[in-house]
């Protein structure tokens, strides 16, 4: 890795001399080289380097910035690489040992990752029939969206990618020195090309924009990766079990929130929620298009079954190609139908429409439903196995059956989530206008009553042209054009409708009476979201009263998918207490579910950061409580993740082998319930940890202004990083400012409050009470407990409260700059306390590879934060647009290199 860090930074360094001279160059030498020092410890270094700093005009702070930036985007991009290397060489490693000749190796797939997790479990004691019917049965969604983390460009993003590629074919053994130069020369291209692209945003993404990033990652990355997985986990499956993988099975599936997420976002209108239904329908079919064209040209021969030839007839000689033939002329129709809708919702938007979007006009013979794409290519298939081409069958087919399967014909199913609060806007609108009342002055049981009362009815509660122009406001319009809109369209571009800030019974009942007044013929699944600690402690009561009503319980088909925030309930009580109010949330829908005989899935919205439940994938999987995960589960991948987790196919590739094995062993082999002992302890320390974190965040009459002064928090908002408002509404306080830009702000200044605050604290009780050997027990036994840990020691590695020491001495008044120290002390307190109980002497001790790649992070950090102080200081004095783009840049930096920041 180093060597490949090594070369790209010497490439940029080529560049810059290029294009700048070397008066930059040396400039940009001299910051680093003091920052090594710096970041040893060395206050004069510091001194220095802050005096260097102060003392550049704002076009070389801007330079400055973009070097240290692109520096650690190369250095990410060698890292994903290199994790890529070493899993391949992993692989190979493996394949030797089982011994498999020359021979073999032409027809035995080398089973790798997937095949030693299913051999594990049967090491487990799973017998073989037990496993093959879970792994037929796994349902892992991944939900794509689009919260404001990922700062790349899409044309820069595009640019990383090609490097990336690059730097894996210098990796051949058998290139000759032309080839190599080629490549060299080419990596020094792109970086060049990346130094002259504007990397700032100079727009706001729109919803649709953000849908066409989510969608490059499964054109470029996702839509080879899963076929390939899923071809994996078939060969392992039948080296196993003895079985293979059936064409039906879809263990792997992909949903969205860009473009469906209104929650706070009035840019998500219904016709933009249509126009990315339709983008993304587009896409699929050009998509498949393009593989059933190369489908065509391999299936060139003449003998198939009889069901085959009665479709195309006796005297065709090339009955496969006819058959495909008739596919791809229905897929050029889809196209250009599509197409035309993509047009004219855009217009739509363009013009202000406030009406659902006419999106089935002339819509022709198209292909409109999964099975009607899927039924011709089983034709071929079922054709080729009957002919004796079983081999033929296993390729380009059944990878394009698995396609169809994980992608159907939308690339991926689309949520809708609105808040609860909108919900009940409009239904108090309908009760108002009826003269029955207002809704939202009745309590939970008189708006059960009337809900479930109107969704037994017969008759319709409103008319299809409710409101009419005066009879709502914009938001309830809005809410039912929405519900109109989903009516309209093709029910399988969508997944789940999620109501955030859930809390109570109505809050399912109200959206489910929404859908039905508004005649959805087909109703999206109602997933409540509960957020908030006091919401999560209500979840299991919430669900046992809905499915203690008899029509409810029957209208469900014995299947319920309920979420649970990570982002909201870790600010509203810190990350501890939210992290025991989340794994108790989920022992209480358990039970409950089980106790009414109803089928759970849990949708965890995580985020990048430990503070929104981020960290290692399967780590977090294998400890949340036993029987929460039985093989489903659906969980969002947010922002800079989606980059960093499927950008490129190898990286892809180990994130979908990781969530399959952690997903059947979660499942196979759950983790034993806790002891009664761990179970005080930890609810004295959520106990603890909550008191301190709202001591300091709700009740300190300073914490509101430093939070101000100190981080970036109102400059991030210059940053067009996303379509979505930084604040749910207006308003000063924390409780308004959504968790992303909470969290992306104390990232910046490296001291990362959100995910260690109120831990010190309650370690420290904890300890005082003489329960250290307890919390030593369970860090080494319950893993519920160890993933917590081992998350805020990664945060840990990562934190430099000596870097927010210095923002609080430039950009703090004196009066309050105690505060930052106050919190530095609770900081050091808990970085002690946590490495007692695990036993380590420095953060991620145990885990070498990772601190390896904090350490060469460091070095470029440091001038970045240090850039970043003096541009804010300059900019809180006078406004100036190449200061401000220099801080923005700091900020891309920034977030670059701490790799997960929202």
């Amino acid at each position: 890795m180093r060597a490949d860090v090594r070369l790209l930074g010497n490439l940029l360094g080529e560049t810059i001399k290029q294009r700048h001279g070397d008066k930059l160059f040396n400039l940009i030498e001299e910051v680093r080289g003091v920052a090594k020092q710096a970041r040893r410890g060395d206050a004069d270094q510091t001194q220095k380097l802050i005096e260097i700093l102060s003392g550049l005009r704002p076009v070389h702070l801007f330079n400055l910035a973009r070097a240290f930036t692109l520096f650690l985007n190369l250095a990410n991009i060698a890292e994903q690489h290199h994790q890529i290397r070493q899993r391949r060489a992993l692989a190979a490693q493996k394949y030797r040992f089982t011994g498999c000749t020359d021979e073999q190796s032409a027809t035995t797939h080398p089973g790798g990752f997937l095949e030693s997790e299913l051999r594990n479990l049967i090491n487990a004691k799973i017998k073989p029939e037990d496993l093959y019917e879970q792994v037929c049965k796994l349902n892992i969604d991944l939900i794509l969206t689009a919260h404001p983390t990922e700062i790349l460009r899409r044309s820069v993003s595009s640019k990383f990618q090609r490097i990336a590629g690059l730097l894996a074919e210098q990796d051949g053994h058998d290139l000759s020195d032309t080839e190599r130069f080629e490549i060299k020369l080419g990596l020094h291209r792109a970086i060049a090309e990346v130094w002259e692209t504007d990397e700032i945003r100079r727009l706001r993404p729109t919803p649709v924009d953000e849908a066409k990033t989510g969608l490059v990652a499964m054109e470029h990355s996702l839509w080879d990766v899963v076929p390939r997985i899923l071809r994996e986990l078939d060969h392992a499956m039948r080296k196993v079990t003895g079985k293979r993988l059936p064409l039906k099975a879809v263990p792997i599936r992909f949903g969205s929130w860009m473009g469906g997420d209104r929650d706070g976002n009035p840019n998500t209108t219904p016709t933009i929620t249509a126009q990315v239904c339709a983008l993304s329908r587009l896409k699929a079919a050009e998509m498949f298009w393009a593989e059933i064209d190369a489908l065509r040209r391999d299936l060139s021969m003449s003998k198939s079954n009889q069901a085959l030839r009665q479709v195309v007839g006796d005297r065709v000689l090339e009955p496969y190609r006819a058959l495909l033939d008739g596919v791809l002329k229905k897929l050029d129709v889809t196209i250009k139908h599509h197409a035309r809708v993509l047009e004219r919702c855009a217009a739509e938007e363009k013009s202000g429409a406030a009406r659902a979007p006419k999106i089935r006009r002339d819509a022709g013979d198209i292909y409109q439903a999964r099975d009607d794409l899927q039924q011709p290519l089983m034709l071929c298939y079922q054709s080729l196995i009957d002919c004796g081409d079983e081999m033929i069958a296993d390729g380009r087919l059944t990878d394009i059956l698995r396609r169809l399967g994980a992608f159907g014909l939308t690339m991926f199913k689309l949520d809708i989530r609105q808040e609860a609060a909108r919900h009940a806007e409009t239904l108090d609108a309908i009760t108002r206008f009826l003269g029955l009342g207002s809704y939202v002055e009745w309590n939970e049981q008189q708006r059960q009553e009337f809900l479930l009362k109107e969704l037994q009815s017969n008759r319709p509660l409103i008319a299809s042209t409710f409101p009419e122009a005066d009879d709502a406001s914009a938001q309830v319009k809005e809410v039912l054009t929405t519900f109109r809109m989903i009516a309209a369209e093709n029910h399988q571009s969508f997944g789940a409708y999620v109501i955030s800030m859930a809390t109570s019974p109505s809050d399912i009942l109200a959206v489910t009476l929404l859908q039905k007044e508004c005649r959805i013929k087909h109703p999206l699944r109602v997933v409540p979201l509960f957020e908030r600690l006091d919401d999560l402690e209500g979840a299991g009561q919430c669900m046992d009263t809905l499915f203690r009503d008899p029509w409810y319980k029957q209208s469900i088909n014995g299947k319920h998918e309920v979420m649970i925030g990570y982002s909201d309930s870790a600010k509203d009580a810190g990350i501890l207490s939210a992290s025991w109010g989340l794994y108790q949330a989920q022992e209480q829908l358990v039970e409950v579910f089980a106790k009414h005989d109803i089928e759970l899935t849990l949708f965890h919205g995580r985020g990048g950061t430990v503070a929104r439940g981020g960290g290692p994938a399967k780590e977090a999987i294998l400890s949340q409580p036993p029987g929460s995960v039985n093989g489903s589960i659906r969980i969002t991948e947010q922002g800079e993740v989606i980059q960093a987790k499927y950008g490129l196919p190898g990286m892809a590739t180990e994130t979908l082998q990781v969530y399959l094995g952690a997903v059947l062993e979660a499942t196979l082999t759950p983790p034993p319930k806790p002891k009664k002992q761990w179970r005080r302890q930890m609810t004295e320390l959520s106990g603890e940890a909550v008191g301190e974190f709202h001591s300091i965040v709700r009740h300190h009459d300073d914490f509101v202004e430093y939070f101000r002064q100190a981080t970036p928090q109102q400059e991030i908002g210059n940053l067009k990083i996303g379509s979505r408002p930084a604040r749910r509404r207006a308003g000063g306080g924390i409780q308004y400012l959504r968790a992303i830009p909470w969290i992306f702000a104390w990232t910046q200044t490296r001291l990362l409050l959100p995910a260690w605050l109120g831990v010190g604290g309650a370690l420290q009780q904890a300890v005082d009470n003489g329960n250290k050997d307890t919390l030593m027990e369970m860090e080494q036994h319950w893993p519920f407990f160890k993933t917590t840990l081992n998350a805020i020691e990664m945060v840990f590695s990562k934190s430099n409260p000596n870097i927010s020491a210095i923002y609080d001495e430039r950009l703090v008044r004196k009066e309050l700059q105690y505060f930052g120290q106050t919190l530095r002390e609770k900081f050091h307190q808990t970085v002690g306390l946590l490495l007692d109980i695990t036993q380590h002497k420095i953060p991620l001790e145990n885990v070498p590879v990772v601190r390896q790649s904090v350490d060469v992070r460091n070095t470029y950090m440091v001038p970045l934060n240090l850039l970043q102080v003096e541009l804010l200081a300059r900019l809180r004095e006078q406004d100036d647009d190449k200061t401000l783009d220099a801080l923005l840049v700091t900020i891309n930096g920034i977030a670059a290199g701490m790799r997960n920041t929202g």
